[in-house]
């Protein structure tokens, strides 16, 4: 039984509790020994986003000493990952070969499932129109799609694509730009609300014209950006992470 470090970002602690809930349970389906450790704090993106090098690298430091132990560390956010296998190398950090390895086996709860343990059918039903939005980060540093500015090359289905096309009773669409940015983007949407709300309209539009009901995505981020403009305009779909629709029954 592979014993998984269940990695939650500090914003799903705070405002989505019910994505680790269901990443929990998911895991544990796919016959996982979950261990969670409450002492885990931020992996550092927000520093890094801002440029602050030295705070990002000391909680960079802390995260890799907590997760050491583990076969593989699984966490249900995209941008959180790829800052631990993408960008820890930059703030110099991790570069041993303990912190190389759990850097190495740190994945995004769909990738995992997929490209790990080869799970794609985990008996899930959702019967519901539910729109995808592939996360950026997810997108185009962990590789879970084919981005649309990519060029040559077969087609590809990513790991969160083919999860949801095996849950039961789920109609699965995309939008007309299907990749596009919601304008989320972590501090960007602090620094620059005005353009971020903006971007974030024009996609929940955009995702409203496929008639879904829900849209997911890997990035909790991401999804609460568009519920919370979607609670103001009254209309649109309603945001579920990926691991709560694996997760139902």
């Amino acid at each position: 039984m592979p014993r998984v470090g269940l990695f939650i970002p500090c914003y799903v602690d705070q405002l989505a509790p019910g994505v680790g809930v269901a990443t929990v349970d998911v895991l544990e389906r796919a016959g996982c020994e979950v261990d969670y450790d409450p002492d885990q704090t931020c992996c550092g993106q927000p520093f890094l986003n801002l440029g602050l090098a030295d705070e990002a690298a000391r909680l960079a430091r802390r995260h890799l000493e907590r997760f050491a132990r583990h076969d593989a560390v699984v966490c249900p956010s995209a941008s959180c990952v790829a800052t631990v296998r993408r960008h820890y190398g930059a703030l110099e950090v991790g570069e041993d070969d303990a912190g190389r390895r759990t850097r190495a086996r740190t994945f995004e709860l769909s990738e995992y499932l997929v490209d790990v343990l080869g799970r794609i059918d985990l008996a899930a039903r959702f019967p519901h129109r539910v729109a995808l939005l592939p996360s950026c980060h997810g997108l185009r540093e962990l590789g879970l799609g084919r981005p649309s500015e990519a060029v040559g090359g077969p087609p590809q289905i990513g790991a969160t694509e083919r999860l949801l096309r095996a849950v039961e009773g789920l109609e699965l669409v995309f939008a007309s730009r299907p990749d596009e940015c919601c304008g989320f983007g972590g501090a960007f949407s602090v620094e620059f609300p005005e353009v971020s709300g903006r971007i974030g309209r024009a996609r929940l539009a955009d995702l409203a014209a496929t008639g879904a009901a829900y849209v997911t995505a890997t990035d909790a981020g991401c999804l609460l950006h568009l519920d919370g403009i979607r609670r103001r305009q009254g209309r649109g779909p309603e945001a579920i992470h990926l691991a709560e629709i694996l997760a139902s029954r």
